[in-house]
């Protein structure tokens, strides 16, 4: 039955995640919290001018220096804030740091089985073997163009001598000595008739 479902997946959630969440949880409140005074010290200021006007300047004082005591907890609030932001910040960049040594990590095994696979000299045995490939090729070519290589050359020549030294030993029939028969009546005979031909 497990096995129609599947596995279940993994949670990819880490420690890092976690208080990245939780840092920001925390920011949030600060932030939440920060708005409540700025309301509260808007509230209490004109509160306290109302008093002054009043003639309630014991009350006034009182309320002043509970304004400035949230005044101080509102900038300790800011620099609480700005430390949380800092390590939030720190938090995120080591996990991009992690993933790129994870990454180079990968990478360094992938390379270290490449190299298993292809070594130094199976490389240069590749590259010998592509080498003479071309260099027959390029004979090939040579041959199915016309060209022909110092060898060839050499080649012909050497069979052309021993040809040429083959037909010096040959004794070709002399040739006839005797005049051919003239053929000028026959000439002007086919010349007459075509003459007469052209006429009619």
């Amino acid at each position: 039955m497990g096995g129609l479902f599947g596995k279940p997946k993994q949670s990819r959630v880490t420690e890092q995640d976690k208080a990245v969440l939780q840092l920001k949880q925390q920011r949030d409140k600060i932030q939440q919290y920060q708005k409540k005074i700025e309301t509260n010290l808007d509230k209490e200021r004109q509160l306290a001018k109302r008093l002054i006007k009043d003639g309630r300047k014991d009350r006034a004082l009182l309320l002043l220096k509970k304004k400035r005591f949230q005044e101080q907890l509102l900038q300790r609030t800011d620099g609480q804030l700005e430390n949380l932001e800092k390590m939030v910040s720190e938090l995120e960049f080591s996990q991009i740091q992690a993933k790129v040594v994870e990454g180079l990590k990968t990478g360094n095994e992938s390379l270290k089985k490449m190299h298993e696979i292809l070594s130094i000299e199976d490389v240069e045995n590749i590259m010998e073997e592509t080498q003479q490939g071309i260099e027959t090729q390029r004979e090939i070519d040579e041959l199915l163009s016309g060209g022909l290589t110092d060898q060839d050359e050499d080649a012909v020549l050497e069979e052309y001598e021993m040809m040429f030294g083959e037909t010096e030993d040959i004794k070709l029939p002399d040739a006839p000595s005797n005049d051919l028969p003239e053929l000028e009546p026959e000439r002007e005979k086919t010349k007459t008739e075509r003459t007469r031909v052209a006429a009619t």
